[in-house]
């Protein structure tokens, strides 16, 4: 049975956030990933197009997020369902940190406006 003990989470930074990766297939999962994010204050992440589902909780805070073009303020507790071939671009206007937390499936890729490609560490 493998357990993660946060201190042994893997922290990656990235366009202003910060990723600390439990579930990935170097700590023993066979089919998803996880993640906490961290997203301080005034951070606009670029809008990006994802090639898996990702299921986004938000745990502490507000955000704005806009999917496909559609744009809605989350609070803490609210999940949003990002569909895989979605556009998504993540904002915090709040002055705190927002922390969720987000599950996809393993090989998650992610195309930004320019047609560069990011392979996340964290989800594969």
């Amino acid at each position: 049975m493998p357990v993660v003990r946060s201190s042994e989470a893997t922290t990656h930074e990235i366009h202003g956030a910060r990723f600390v990766s439990y579930a990935t297939p170097l700590t023993g999962s066979k089919e998803l990933c996880a993640w906490r994010g961290e997203i301080p204050a005034g951070t606009k992440a670029p809008a990006h197009t994802v090639s898996r589902e990702e299921i986004f909780h938000l745990l502490v805070g507000e955000l704005l997020i806009t999917v496909d073009g559609r744009t809605e303020r989350i609070s803490a507790g609210d999940t949003v369902i990002v569909n895989p071939g979605a556009t998504l671009a993540v904002e915090n206007p709040a002055d705190h940190t927002a922390l969720s937390w987000v599950t996809t499936s393993i090989g998650l890729e992610a195309e930004l406006a320019d047609g560069s490609r990011i392979t996340p560490p964290w989800a594969n």
